[in-house]
């Protein structure tokens, strides 16, 4: 069995590799999408969301960075071009959206986008004994977990 450099079989990095790179796409879209709500929100929450909207693009902006770091040490190639994100992601562009409700169900929807690819990430993780994407994935869901029960707890959902 060929295995990578950290001790994972090739064939299964290699699988990690594409789904994270799938994951990257979308966290990548989202990222953009939180930009644009964070310029465009208007209403009586503008503040509230503003600030909200600018520590989860600022977050997705680190996970980003992390994820592209654990498709490196898994001997892949991150992806780095728009084109390829549009491609594989399900999120997709928002344009114009200024209404706190659409914007926030917006998050809410594209944060179980990621926790459902997430998810899948680390169950092949656990296939593979790879205790790095293992955790890197547990801790997302974690956290976006707590984020999808607070922006729902916004909208009275």
């Amino acid at each position: 069995m060929k295995t990578i450099k950290i001790g994972i079989a090739a064939d299964k990095a290699e699988k990690m590799v594409n789904q994270l790179n799938t994951l990257l796409a979308n966290v990548q879209l989202f990222y953009m999408n939180t930009r644009g709500l964070h310029w465009n929100i208007t209403g009586e929450k503008f503040f509230e969301l503003h600030l909200k909207f600018e520590e989860l693009y600022n977050d997705l902006n680190l996970k980003a960075d992390e994820l592209a770091e654990r498709i490196l040490t898994l001997e892949g190639t991150p992806s780095h071009n728009f084109t390829e994100y549009k491609t594989r992601a399900e999120i997709t562009e928002l344009t114009d959206v200024s209404n706190a409700t659409t914007g926030v169900q917006s998050v809410i929807d594209s944060l179980g986008v990621l926790i459902r690819l997430e998810r899948e990430l680390l169950s092949l993780a656990q296939q593979a004994n790879d205790e790095g994407t293992s955790a890197l994935m547990s801790d997302y869901i974690r956290e976006q977990e707590k984020l999808v029960w607070m922006y729902s707890a916004y909208l009275g959902k």
